[in-house]
């Protein structure tokens, strides 16, 4: 497998057929990658560009966030999902006003230095805003380089060091290559190499895909349960806190027992409130009130 040949193959197969994404289009700042990539950790490309193009308009600088407050910043968050999300970007966006002159910071190590930060944030907004040679690893990249290179149909469960040696041997050494190489890999695992149903008729390194060309053996691992949703705390306190987003001021406890309550429901609804007070989503204002942070 030449290294070489599989960077031109990539970084053509991504010129012809890269998604229009709002976050890639010409114009779009650092800050607008940094929030497109924590915006679209487990939540689908269709729920996050609505929000992100309504996130950017009213916040296009990390200042417009911070100045607006946390509170403000869940309330936008809408329905993405896992809302701390929205707590770490504001938080980010204080450290990059205080620490960066508000300017998202180009260098590896600063990225990862922001609060909620991680190493796979970090490495992708060096490359995709800045054009830095960094290995950028989140699940449909690995997944592919293990189907590619390992002949396996799934990565581990948790990132290996195997993983990090394999996708480091395979970055190219210029660095515009290198980020080019970084988000091809990444879209040939969202539209073509997917995890349940891949495309290889259409693959542009199918010819030497390990897997593949194995005669493509399922997972040899433990199955993999899927998430359920309905029912769980994540559900409640989600429905918790859409009542404190609606709402133009403070709610009453009242309000959020319409919303969850019966039987275990109760006791359900207690603990996710608790949840919600503890991560600092929601603000207790009086014994029986509730707002989002200020």
């Amino acid at each position: 497998m030449d290294p070489t040949d599989l960077h031109s193959r990539l970084l053509r197969w991504y010129a012809d057929h890269a998604r229009d994404l709002p976050w890639r289009r010409p114009g779009t700042t650092p800050w607008g990658v940094l929030v497109s990539e924590i915006m679209l950790q487990q939540t689908p490309v269709p729920r996050v560009a609505p929000v992100w193009e309504a996130w950017l308009q009213r916040w296009p600088e990390p200042a417009d966030l911070v100045e607006a407050g946390a509170g403000e910043a869940v309330r936008a968050w809408g329905r993405l999902g896992y809302p701390r999300r929205a707590l770490r970007l504001h938080a980010a966006a204080a450290t990059i006003v205080e620490q960066h002159d508000g300017v998202v910071p180009d260098r590896y190590e600063d990225l990862l230095a922001l609060p909620g930060i991680g190493d796979y944030t970090a490495a992708a907004v060096a490359s995709f805003a800045y054009g830095h040679r960094h290995v950028v690893l989140d699940t449909n990249v690995r997944r592919v380089l293990t189907r590619l290179v390992a002949g396996e149909e799934l990565p581990p469960a948790s990132l290996n060091k195997p993983e990090r040696e394999r996708a480091a041997a395979l970055l190219p050494d210029d660095e515009a290559d290198a980020a080019g190489w970084a988000i091809a890999t990444m879209e040939l695992g969202a539209v073509v190499c997917t995890s349940a149903s891949p495309s290889c008729s259409v693959c542009p390194v199918a010819d030497v895909c390990a897997w593949r060309l194995a005669g493509s053996p399922p997972d040899a691992g433990p199955p993999r349960r899927g998430q359920t949703y309905a029912g769980t705390d994540r559900q409640c306190r989600g429905r918790l806190l859409d009542v404190l987003r609606d709402a133009d001021t403070v709610v009453h406890r009242a309000s959020l027992t319409a919303v969850w309550s019966g039987g275990l429901r109760d006791e359900q609804r207690e603990r996710c409130l608790a949840s919600l007070l503890a991560d600092g989503l929601v603000t207790q204002v009086g014994p029986d009130t509730f707002a989002l942070p200020a």
